[in-house]
């Protein structure tokens, strides 16, 4: 049984009504009787707890989180009735200070800001569920429980204060920012406590574990944030790689990145243990004063041949732009296996080149303003959020000017809402729904509900002449660098193919967008894209779509509206493609009777012509 600290961090935890449930479901399954100890109690509900959220089987740890993940937002996210009218009177004052006047805001502009806020919550608290939920968190689980359990209390970190702002049902703001290397230090405090009863009379431990975790997160937060590497500029270095199983080179790679600001979770010891178990593990240091010591670049494997991840010391964990070569370089001694970077290594150079035009005010190509706003393909970088200078630099564009040289039209060929679309028209930016779709011209281009971050999926695809079965397509997918996720593989070996060849024209819309705000049952669903016009896609639009969508943007998911298929525990899942960490995935999701989709779920429908 693995000790914990959460008996003493949380005295009536063990008293609660989820350990109660627990431990009797955990008796009624073994037909054994728990003993009244708060650890063994605690220890059955954190089991339950890896059970559903941490589960081994991928398909099943997916499944759980897609069912619970409306139950949380429920839970944590601010009501619209709760957003507070101070903060529509902020945003007035804040575009009169930008020359915008603004008299009135409409209910409409409310409508559209609440749903920004509600969004950016659900975004902020989805990257603490991924994470805490991913194999980079090498945790124990009493601790990603007891670090969710608090910071869904906690608004952003205020740096000038070195604290955080309490959560309350009316703020608007999103929940906090992952600090890797703080996490990881506290890990360490309160396992060094569980480990040894006798850690507690150190009273330098003892004050630490006394505080409260916010209070020590930002004390930790704002330490790391002091850290400043001088000579940033320096280059020079070494690499230095940690052997997979050396508990010795754990030691040492953990000692080498003390009070060094990386942002790494690796500064733990517990977590660069876990890391050097699973695997190699490559850091380059530069020189100050002589001697390679400032950690600048790391690269975790899985094993030794396959890359995990690479990581910077910039913000979210990006590379320094002038760090990039160093990478290259280093890249080239994993052969093929380093081939899926070199796409965010140009993405990086390139990105550079841009930001010194912008310093120097240099005019900016067509091809730089294609690349900076994303439009035929996403910037891929090393960190787990973008590169923040994406949005300063297209910030400081004035973005009316640049979208008639993006488009290649006239700025009159640019409409913003319906009533401006025209026979000549070649870009849509606004509200999309059905009825738009079907006042679009043949001319159109590129349609946008906001540019550049929510472009509409619009496409034809047409059948393969090589892909005529299951095995064929698997075989395409892997060949062409894609992953399988969940059930994807055992559902497309249930997937029937054309024999001859067939175009799909497709398109998608958001449940909210068919009339749904508040979310819809695939039924519901279904039937109301059927008054709309729209059709069911074949099954075989999935793996066709994962294959004639290389350059989805990251983060994006787009679910097939196709008739289920059931996995050989006889669940319905339906196809869907995504984008995460700018890695591309055929995957499958559990279309549970009678749940719900939420709003923002998109759907792809095959359009009538």
């Amino acid at each position: 049984m693995e000790k914990h600290p959460l008996h003493l961090k949380i005295p009536d935890l063990q008293t609660s009504e989820e350990v109660q449930d627990a431990v009797e479901k955990q008796e009624r399954l073994t037909d054994e009787s728990i003993p009244n100890d708060p650890n063994e109690r605690i220890e059955a509900y954190m089991d339950r707890l890896e059970n559903i959220f941490l589960n081994k089987d991928e398909r099943v740890k997916e499944r759980n989180l897609e069912m619970l993940k409306p139950a949380i937002y429920d839970a944590f996210i601010i009501k619209p009735e709760n957003v507070p009218e101070s903060f529509f009177e902020l945003q007035q004052k804040v575009a009169r200070e930008r020359g915008q006047a603004v008299d009135e805001i409409t209910p409409e502009m409310r409508e559209k800001m609440i749903e920004v806020i509600i969004e950016d919550q659900k975004a902020s608290l989805d990257s603490w569920i991924d994470y805490l939920t991913s194999e980079d968190a090498v945790y124990p689980t009493w601790f990603k429980y007891f670090a969710f359990r608090n910071v869904i209390k906690l608004s952003q970190f205020d740096k000038e204060l070195g604290k955080f702002k309490t959560r309350t049902d009316s703020t608007t703001a999103p929940f906090p920012d992952i600090y890797r290397e703080p996490l990881a230090q506290i890990c360490d405090l309160y396992l060094e406590v569980a480990n040894d009863n006798k850690a507690l009379k150190d009273k330098e431990v003892q004050t630490l574990f006394s505080k409260k975790f916010p209070t020590y997160y930002a004390e930790l937060i704002q330490k790391s944030l002091a850290s400043r590497i001088e000579n940033q500029e320096e280059i020079k270095g070494k690499w230095i790689k940690y052997e997979q199983g050396n508990n010795q080179d754990a030691e040492k790679l953990y000692k080498s990145l003390e009070s060094k600001g990386t942002g790494w979770c690796t500064a733990g010891m517990s977590t660069a243990q876990a890391q050097i178990q699973s695997g190699d593990f490559y850091v380059y240091y530069t020189e100050v004063d002589g001697d390679a010591t400032q950690p600048r670049i790391a690269i975790r494997m899985n094993g030794q041949n396959e890359i995990g991840e690479v990581r910077g010391i910039l913000p979210h964990q990006n590379l320094e732009s002038q760090m990039t070569p160093i990478l290259n370089e280093k890249l080239n001694d994993f052969g093929p296996e380093a081939d899926k970077y070199k796409k965010k290594t140009a993405d990086m150079k390139l990105l550079t080149e841009i930001e010194q035009k912008t310093t120097e005010n240099k005019p900016l190509t067509k091809k730089d303003l294609l690349f900076l706003y994303e439009v035929n393909s996403s910037i891929e970088g090393f960190g787990y959020e973008k590169d923040p200078r994406i949005a300063e630099i297209r910030s400081k564009r004035n973005q009316q000017e640049d979208l008639p040289i993006l488009f290649d039209c006239r700025q009159d060929q640019i409409a913003f809402k319906p009533l401006d679309l025209k026979a000549d028209t070649l870009a849509y930016i606004g509200t999309w729904n059905s009825t738009v779709l079907n006042q679009l011209p043949e001319t159109i281009q590129h349609i946008y509900e906001s540019f550049p971050d929510k472009k509409v999926f619009l496409k034809t695809i047409e059948t393969d002449s090589n892909i005529k079965s299951p095995q064929e397509a698997e075989q395409a997918i892997l060949e062409k660098g894609f992953k399988f996720y969940g059930s994807a593989k055992e559902i497309l070996q249930k997937t029937p193919f054309s024999q001859e060849n067939k175009e799909y024209n497709l398109v998608s819309f958001s449940v909210k967008s068919l009339g749904f705000p508040n979310g819809a049952t695939t039924a519901e669903i279904y039937q109301k894209a059927e008054e709309l016009g729209l059709e069911l896609c074949p099954a075989e639009v999935g793996p066709l779509l994962r294959l004639n969508y290389p350059d989805q943007p990251n983060g994006e998911y787009l679910i097939v509206a196709m008739k289920a298929i059931n996995d050989s525990g006889g669940d319905p899942h339906l196809f869907y493609v995504r984008c995460v960490s700018g890695e591309r995935k055929l995957s499958t999701r559990w279309d549970v009777p009678g749940a719900g989709w939420r709003g923002e779920s998109r759907f792809v429908f095959l359009r009538r012509k």
